[in-house]
């Protein structure tokens, strides 16, 4: 009996140490910032995110699959080059997109790529282009 009431209080104490590094740890906002770099995926679309001259953002868009259809993204766009530079941008062939873009100067911007639909034999995909974006407020 002594033996579990130990346990039990060790136990107690290492959750609420986790819990505190994860809340220390976890970014107040949705998107991850690691060293410097922002970092946003798919989830961060419609998005407002501040940043700060001479950091880096990072978008990484994944391609998923639904019911026989493959929903992929086409290459990422800058709507002002002098605000985010652009360093590097991937996609490949099964749908995936990437950029990295330099924080240059203060303004505001936004990053965008369309999400296409690619069936699978015998399906049929919606009529629909959707736009991922987010717009990122730099000071």
């Amino acid at each position: 009996m002594g033996t579990a009431k130990w346990s039990t209080a060790l136990g107690a104490a290492g959750l609420a140490l986790a819990a505190t590094t994860t809340t220390v740890a976890t970014p107040a906002s949705a998107h991850a910032l690691r060293a410097g770099r922002i970092v946003l995926t798919n989830v961060d679309n419609g998005r407002t995110i501040p940043a700060s001259v001479g950091g880096d953002l990072e978008v990484r868009l994944t391609h998923y699959r639904e019911r026989g259809l493959t929903y992929t993204w086409t290459a990422l766009n800058s709507s002002d080059s002098a605000v985010l530079g652009h360093r590097a941008d991937t996609t490949n062939p099964v749908g995936d997109a990437s950029a990295v873009y330099r924080v240059a100067v203060a303004g505001t911007a936004t990053v965008s790529a369309q999400r296409h639909c690619v069936p699978d034999p015998g399906n049929l995909c919606p009529l629909i282009v959707e736009t991922w974006k987010a717009t990122i407020q730099v000071t």
